[in-house]
């Protein structure tokens, strides 16, 4: 990287927040095409091109070494392109299964509907144990050879992955019991 990137940056750290502008005009760009690549949409490269930048300025202390400004700029784009593509993933699951409840009204959903929802915007890691342990009816040692993994990280990501339902669904449950109060 070049002697001015580390200079705009260490300018930022130094308290001139303006010149975070040169950096972001030097890879704007770039980034925008890096982006549009990975998420296949201009809109969604944009918004998520500022999102990297307004962190990439947030989190510019975290920066070991300011020469290497564009290659840490781009595993931020690449983080938040995957939170991008999850999101996406997920609004169009919600959008199917709200599909088929409008094509269908006399039919009824799973009664597990918000297990099954609160499972589906579970982590991968999590949602995948998750998945062998109930769905799959593995038993742990059996997700911790399957998935290459010690038992012990296996039960903790279970543990982990149980109160992160827990809370999903009781969220859930006050988001439904302050519609019904409305």
């Amino acid at each position: 990287m070049s002697e001015t990137d580390k200079y705009y940056v260490e300018r930022c750290l130094d308290g001139h927040p303006d010149d975070f502008r040169f950096v972001v005009r030097r890879y704007q760009a770039v980034l925008l095409a890096h982006l549009a690549g990975k998420l296949g949409d201009r809109d969604r490269a944009e918004e998520a091109a500022q999102e990297t930048l307004v962190r990439a300025y947030f989190n510019m202390a975290k920066l070991k070494k300011p020469d290497s400004f564009f290659s840490w700029l781009l595993g931020i784009a690449d983080r938040v392109a995957k939170e991008h593509q999850r999101k996406e993933q997920l609004r169009r699951q919600k959008e199917i299964v709200r599909s088929f409840s409008e094509e269908a009204p006399g039919t009824e959903l799973s009664q597990d509907y918000a297990l099954e929802t609160a499972i589906a915007e579970l982590p991968e890691a999590y949602r995948q144990v998750i998945l062998l342990r109930y769905y799959g009816q593995h038993p742990c040692n059996k997700i911790a050879e399957r998935l290459s993994m010690p038992l012990g990280t296996v039960t903790k990501t279970l543990s982990r992955a149980y109160a992160m339902l827990r809370q999903s669904l009781n969220q859930q449950a006050q988001t439904e019991l302050h519609e019904v109060e409305k």
